[in-house]
């Protein structure tokens, strides 16, 4: 598959709020690093906790704007129904995310779930 097509997968595994899907496509020492997070995840079992936590808090919706792809590479801007946008880096290793680097503001999506903000994270 080609990283579109990965990346299309992504999407439609994401919607389904499939966590076990999601964690399948990442490789065993994948790298996900987003802007909101301190420390980027090492390993699909961490990534997986996340999108544990992110899924049981948040109705999360993700739509395709745009999907760039360039090497082993594909860059996705998206877009949530309630106005939250967002890009994505993934790179692939033999047809699995080997590293994901995500750009969305946390705050807005905070506000737009009717979530408080945790104490914390202005601590940080």
């Amino acid at each position: 598959m080609t990283p579109t097509e990965l990346m299309r997968e992504w999407v439609a595994r994401f919607n389904a709020a499939d966590i076990q899907g999601l964690a399948d496509m990442y490789t065993e020492d994948a790298v996900n690093e987003q802007a909101v997070l301190a420390e980027p995840l090492v390993g699909r079992s961490a990534i997986r906790k996340l999108l544990e936590v992110d899924f049981a808090r948040a109705k999360m919706v993700c739509i395709e704007e745009r999907i760039y792809e360039c090497g082993d590479t594909a860059i996705l801007q998206w877009r949530d129904p309630l106005g939250l946008k967002g890009c994505g880096f993934f790179q692939f290793r033999d047809e699995k995310i080997c590293h994901q680097k995500g750009y969305f503001d946390q705050l807005s999506f905070f506000k737009a779930q009717g979530l408080p903000v945790p104490r914390d994270y202005l601590n940080s």
